[in-house]
């Protein structure tokens, strides 16, 4: 998978993309993940990608010239020069407040996707015209407001990621997680099965599997009614 992130602040992401799974996915050649400063797209010697809001407002908004020249460069190259034949169109995502929120089953469908290009929205929001012509779909990580869409991209990109076959060792380990079932995850317990008088339950010792997945089940159940009632409605 290639993912291209565009933003104004390419340093918040060196960090994030350089540890862990996705920095292991990165090395093994199995996601490869490409940061973009907007204002490389600017024009002027100020390099402006910002201005007022016509009728008035607070903020600033994103103009559209600069994300449209971006958006319209990233796409090039889908054909091969080599073969001539054309790769997957990209999908065009803008990281802002007012878009679906992201779910599990979100990040399992843009897994499949061969070539992603996130935009980070920044300051008001993006002009109304980039939304409507360059872009395929408006993804939220959550009902609240962030500075800007960097960090929605980064939740996106480490969830799908380790969705990608080969980036986590064993591909069970997404498929038991917390709302690929519809439910939230069991509880886990480990070693020592006795601290400070908390035990683990007996069951996960008793080597019966049929009555731990019957536990697990139960607990699962019991962990949504509790935490996430509106996923049982679901």
């Amino acid at each position: 998978m290639k993912i291209d992130i565009l933003t104004l602040f390419p340093k918040m992401f060196s960090g994030p993309f350089d540890e862990s799974i996705i920095g292991r996915g990165q090395k093994r050649g199995l996601v490869d993940i490409h940061i973009h400063q907007l204002r490389d797209w600017a024009e002027g010697r100020h390099k402006t990608v910002d201005d007022r809001p016509y009728g008035g407002g607070t903020g600033m908004v994103l103009m559209v010239e600069p994300l449209a020249r971006a958006i319209e460069e990233l796409k090039i190259g889908h054909s091969s020069p080599v073969t001539h034949h054309p790769s997957p169109v990209p999908r065009v995502i803008l990281l802002d407040p007012g878009g679906e929120r992201f779910t599990q089953r979100k990040a399992r469908e843009l897994s499949k996707v061969d070539h992603l290009i996130l935009v980070a929205a920044h300051y008001e929001t993006v002009d109304q015209r980039f939304r409507e012509h360059f872009i395929d779909e408006e993804i939220s990580i959550g009902d609240y407001v962030l500075t800007g869409g960097e960090l929605p991209a980064m939740v996106l990109v480490d969830t799908i990621a380790r969705l990608i076959p080969g980036v986590l060792a064993k591909s069970e380990a997404t498929e038991l997680e917390s709302f690929e079932t519809g439910l939230l995850e069991y509880p886990q317990y480990t070693r020592p099965e006795n601290f400070r008088g908390w035990k683990v339950p007996d069951v996960l010792l008793s080597g019966d599997h049929k009555k731990i997945e019957a536990w697990k089940a139960e607990k699962s159940l019991d962990r949504t009614r509790k935490n996430r009632p509106d996923l049982l409605k679901q």
